[in-house]
């Protein structure tokens, strides 16, 4: 995941700054989402034993100890490694859709480089299926990779692209996805309309980062549209968060943040539970 000027990673998850350099204030909208994040223990044992299955030393491994111990210690980083790869292979795909976006908008770009980085890891068919989905859809870019405040709530984040299509506002977040057995691109997880709807929430929007300059977010009069664009090696999917749904996931956002406060709360008071000695009993007297 690419990490946006006024943000960085840190203990607490990712943490919005007012300005480069600034104090660290408010989460992430994904550190928010975060707080809700599935049980992987089982994915990561399916990653480790594949790693295992596949690994071409385990027929001359066989039978000895040492050998074997090394292959079962370097199964199990088989879905760290697995999520790190994909976490990169998204920043590339990311890149290219905003210098895309910066040329578009008559902006300093290097859209030939995004392009060129992504072919060094033979992934060029995402740039394709994303290029092909721009010209599909005739987008038109308004703004990209924007930073974006909600006090009222306590959170910041950074939306992928603002932009007009087919003459509606939209506001558009990006997914590189994988591909199933059918070579289709894999479903996209509905905590994407929690971060579209807190985005679409947002009061402020930074127009400089290093002079922590903000202004009210422009967007608010014209009911946005809001995609969720799934990039794959056979396909780009558009798919448009249900408006029925959105005030059900603002609210579970919401109660995620009071969630992700209270446990800040919670760790700042020390442990809740202290050991009470048993009470003193009075010698009896005879």
């Amino acid at each position: 995941m690419t990490t946006p000027a006024l943000a960085q990673q840190t203990d607490l998850g990712r943490m919005y700054a007012r300005r480069i350099g600034g104090t660290l204030e408010v989460p992430s909208i994904t550190t928010v989402i975060g707080v809700a994040s599935p049980d992987l223990t089982g994915w990561a044992g399916h990653m480790a034993a594949t790693a295992v299955v596949g690994d071409r030393r385990l027929a001359h491994a066989v039978g000895d100890p040492r050998s074997l111990k090394q292959i079962a210690r370097d199964a199990a980083g088989a879905a760290e490694r697995y999520r790190d790869d994909a976490a990169a292979r998204g920043d590339r795909v990311h890149d290219y859709a905003e210098q895309v976006a910066l040329a578009a908008l008559g902006q300093t770009h290097h859209v030939d480089a995004a392009r060129a980085a992504l072919a060094t890891h033979g992934e060029s068919a995402f740039a394709e299926r994303f290029d092909e989905w721009w010209r599909a859809y005739g987008v038109e870019p308004v703004a990209a990779e924007v930073t974006v405040w909600n006090h009222e709530v306590g959170y910041a984040g950074t939306l992928d692209l603002v932009a007009r299509v087919g003459g509606r506002l939209c506001l558009i977040d990006f997914k590189t996805k994988s591909l199933t057995r059918d070579g289709r691109a894999k479903p996209l997880d509905e905590k994407v309309i929690m971060q579209l709807v807190a985005g679409y929430k947002a009061e402020e929007m930074c127009t400089d980062a290093a002079s922590g300059t903000w202004v009210p977010w422009p967007y608010g009069d014209e009911p946005p549209l809001l995609l969720a664009v799934a990039i794959a090696e056979t396909e780009a999917v558009a798919l448009q968060a249900h408006p029925a749904s959105l005030p059900v996931h603002w609210r579970r956002f919401w109660a995620l943040k009071q969630a992700w406060s209270a446990e800040q709360q919670l760790a700042a008071t020390g442990p809740g539970l202290r050991p009470v000695p048993p009470p003193s009993v009075a010698p009896s007297t005879v």
